[in-house]
């Protein structure tokens, strides 16, 4: 007899086979997928992919990032790993691939330990005192530290030039300029000081850096220019009516009151703009839709009315003019100054400058041309992780030698102080250091090179004593010489990262995902009265009764 009730929810749905390796197989096999994907395009000579995200568009990209939003995830340990690598680049700027790749590595030699027979818990403690060596071993290699005035050019170049880039040194060279003209009095430094507007056409040589804060983008209405004392408001809103299309009923009892109803919203926007005028405001930046009837109020109060595309640009705004977003048309409690703004063509793209008097400007703005939508990506990507380079080194000042060389010179410190420890710790010192040794091995791969022959120099080298010989194109190169470096704050945040996942991933007992229970349909009209049977029309006639 069926009594209605929903059915029971069903139990979670295991993910695996019965046992702790086959679980830690199914993590590195997560862990795999993640790197077989990263690691072509890991290092200056890695290659490109073209993804095609989940809305259909087409993206030429070799940066981990990138590759790593479009991608979708359904195993729990690639989702943990990702959410590893992006907190690396969003802390650091840089090194997601970094994170993907050593973390693959480490849970690859955590299989051959298990296999081995060593326990899950002494495995973790292993690891985590590797992990604590190596962060405490790498300020020793740190050789070069950049100077509070000296130019940061040759700091930046190789962390802009991750990936192959044309016009490399100019942009470079443009980017150390304008981190070192926002720097503050005190030493600090600001990443959003330094603005970037992209506009198509021209090549990338005819860049250019201009004083104060470029967007794209025109002034939609007559006033075109405020040449003295702007005072700016941002709208994250639309300038008019608040909501133009929502549905709403209108109480109307006679036809003078449908001859008023327009009128009504007309005078609230006049009210609204003119009291922003009121307030001294003649610059408003707008996120969203543009009115015409207000941008005729705008125009006829003098009010210079800017629309922005990207909420980026106007949270970059609020950033340097010191505003906040207004979610409403009204005046700010603290509008943004500057001297003047202006729109300017550039070649064939069009612009608008907040501009500051004096040599303490608060920004500058790096406006880059391009051919193609993705030259402007990567070139604007590079400019990124130029000025997050810069703010890490701000703040630490210390630099490490690229190009492989710190894991390589980590790896052989660890092997050395594995080969003297006993018990568990020894052993699990040397896979770490191995998987440390699969970083220089990939930027090997990459270039084309004989990865053994170039491995076994590299090895020789460093255990002479040379810590500063790296990949290069050709070969083995000493990172000193051809100005390879990396920042310290960046690689001890990726090992961090590296140790917190892996740490995590050996601590999972199983994995399982609960399944999607469908919701029972139900007759929500409890008293509702059952349909009476209707008689038939036609009536029957028993041929016994005749």
């Amino acid at each position: 007899m069926d009594s209605g009730a929903p059915p029971a929810p069903e139990l979670p749905e295991r993910l695996g086979i019965q046992g702790r390796k086959k679980h830690l197989l199914s993590s590195l096999a997560a862990a795999q997928a993640l790197a077989t994907v990263q690691r072509p395009c890991y290092g200056p000579q890695g290659l490109q992919k073209l993804l095609v995200t989940a809305k259909g568009e087409t993206v030429f990209t070799g940066y981990a990032t990138a590759i790593l939003r479009a991608l979708q995830l359904e195993h729990p340990a690639a989702r943990l790993l990702r959410e590893a690598a992006q907190g690396q680049a969003e802390q650091s700027g840089d090194g997601a691939a970094f994170v993907v790749l050593l973390a693959q590595a480490l849970l690859a030699q955590a299989e051959d330990l298990l296999r081995a027979g060593l326990p899950r818990a002494q495995l973790r403690e292993a690891y985590a005192a590797a992990a604590a060596e190596s962060l405490a071993l790498l300020p020793s290699l740190a050789v070069r530290s950049l100077g509070p005035l000296e130019d940061p050019f040759w700091a930046l170049r190789s962390v802009m030039n991750t990936h192959t880039l044309s016009q490399g040194d100019r942009l470079t060279k443009m980017v150390a300029r304008a981190c070192s003209a926002t720097r503050e009095l005190d030493g600090a430094f600001r990443p959003e000081r330094v603005g970037v507007c992209a506009l198509p056409g021209a090549r990338l040589e005819d860049s250019c850096l201009l004083p104060g804060l470029a967007l794209p983008g025109k002034p939609c209405g007559q006033v075109t220019m405020v040449q003295r004392g702007a005072r700016v408001a941002l709208l994250a809103c639309a300038f008019g009516p608040a909501s133009p299309v929502a549905p709403a009923t209108a109480l109307l009892s006679s036809p003078a009151d449908l001859t008023k109803f327009p009128k009504g919203s007309e005078r609230l926007i006049e009210k609204q703009v003119g009291q922003l005028a009121a307030a001294s405001i003649n610059v408003v930046v707008v996120w969203g839709g543009v009115d015409e009837k207000a941008l005729t109020q705008a125009d006829r109060h003098g009010l210079m009315v800017i629309q922005v595309k990207s909420r980026r640009e106007m949270v970059y705004l609020s950033e340097v003019l010191g505003t906040p977003l207004l979610p409403y048309l009204q005046p700010p409690p603290q509008p943004g100054t500057c001297q003047r703004v202006y729109g300017q063509e550039l070649g064939e793209g069009q612009a608008v400058l907040f501009e500051w008097e004096g040599p303490g400007t608060p920004a500058l703005t790096l406006v880059l041309r391009g051919a193609t939508t993705e030259g402007l990506r990567r070139a604007e990507r590079a400019v990124y992780h130029g000025t997050d380079a810069y703010f890490q080194l701000c703040q630490d000042p210390r630099l490490l030698p690229g190009a492989g060389a710190t894991e390589m010179a980590l790896a052989k410190m660890l092997s050395e102080k594995g080969t003297r420890l006993e018990g568990p710790t020894g052993p699990t010192f040397l896979a770490f250091a191995r998987a440390l040794q699969s970083l220089p091995k990939a930027l090997a791969e990459n270039a084309g090179l004989a990865v053994s022959d170039v491995m076994a120099e590299m090895n020789g080298a460093h255990q002479a004593g040379n810590f500063l010989i790296g990949v290069g194109v050709e070969g083995i190169i000493n990172v000193a010489q051809e100005e390879v470096w990396g920042t310290l704050t960046a690689k001890a945040q990726g090992l961090r990262a590296v140790a917190d996942v892996v740490l995590q991933l050996l601590t999972v007992d199983d994995i399982v995902v609960a399944k999607k229970c469908p919701m029972p349909q139900q007759d929500l009209n409890l008293d509702a009265e059952k349909p009476k049977k209707r008689p038939s029309p036609v009536k029957k006639i028993s041929p016994w009764n005749k």
